[in-house]
Parts: C-alpha cells; sequence; structure tokens
C-alpha cells in the first residue's frame, strides 16, 4: 500500500497526524481473576451513574443556583445588569468546570470497561449528555404545557 493512503495518513495525504496513528500495545495485559473483573465492572457502572448525575445538574439544579445567586446580588445592589452577567458568568464557568470533571470521569470509566474485559475504545461522555438534555427537554415540556400552562395566568381554573 503507498504511503500516501488516506486510511494510512488520516485523510491527508503528506504523511500522518500527529496522535492518528495505529495503537501499538508492548504486550497483552493480565487479565485479572472473575472476582476482580467483577469488581471492575461494578465500580464501572457505578462511575457511570455518577457521570449521569452530574451531566443531569447542568439542566436543573446549576441554572436555578446561577439564576437565585444573580436575583440576590441585584436585590443587594439594585443592579439587574449586575445581576444577570454574574448569573450568566457563573453558569458558564460551573458548566465547564462541570465538564471537565465529567470528561475525567469518563476516562476513568473507560479504563474500569477495559479492566473487566470489555473491549471499551470510546467513552460515553456524548451520548450521555445528549440523553440528558433530551430528558430535560422532555421535563420542560411537560411542566410547560401540562402543569403550568401557557395560557394568560388570570384565566379561570
Amino acid at each position: 500500500m503507498p504511503r500516501n493512503d488516506p486510511t494510512d495518513t488520516g485523510g491527508l495525504f503528506i504523511g500522518r497526524r500527529p496522535g492518528t496513528g495505529p495503537l501499538k500495545f508492548r504486550g497483552a495485559p493480565e487479565r485479572g481473576g472473575p472476582g476482580r473483573r467483577r469488581a471492575d465492572a461494578l465500580l464501572a457502572a457505578g462511575v457511570l451513574a455518577l457521570e449521569v448525575l452530574l451531566c443531569l445538574t447542568l439542566w436543573g439544579p446549576q441554572p436555578l443556583a446561577w439564576l437565585w445567586v444573580g436575583s440576590q446580588l441585584d436585590y443587594q445592589t439594585g443592579s439587574v445588569t449586575l445581576g444577570i452577567a454574574v448569573a450568566f458568568a457563573g453558569m458558564i464557568a460551573t458548566l465547564m468546570l462541570t465538564l471537565s470533571l465529567a470528561s475525567r470521569l469518563d476516562r476513568f470509566w473507560r479504563i474500569l470497561r477495559r479492566a473487566a474485559g470489555h473491549q471499551q475504545q470510546e467513552g460515553a461522555l456524548v451520548r450521555i449528555f445528549a440523553a440528558t438534555a433530551v430528558v430535560a427537554a422532555i421535563a420542560f415540556a411537560f411542566w410547560f404545557v401540562i402543569l403550568e400552562g401557557p395560557g394568560p395566568s388570570v384565566a379561570p381554573q
């Protein structure tokens, strides 16, 4: 096969991009016993559950907490702009911190899955983030349409 084959060069015809080479392991790793693999699988399930809970906080508790902080700041200072700016900056900062922590948990989950005997190449963070976004959107739509209702609040109930 020529050296400029796109499957070998990561899609470029001039050489391989750094970090896109095939994985080469030194040797076959030692497999743990069935008890160790079961314990690793159980720990991996716990880490995955923690990752799901962490991503779920992005869609409810964290924004509500920052909106509360912003409202308190607005009340204390009388500046709506300052309250909104602090709430927005806080939401963005905690979003970045939460996703950083979730990314580390995802790497740890992949290592645990490999230790449990699975060929885990990719993490689950993207799927978890998308699934929690869908769950949050459905919960918001239920709250908005069914519980609260989009109609005027002066209408008879």
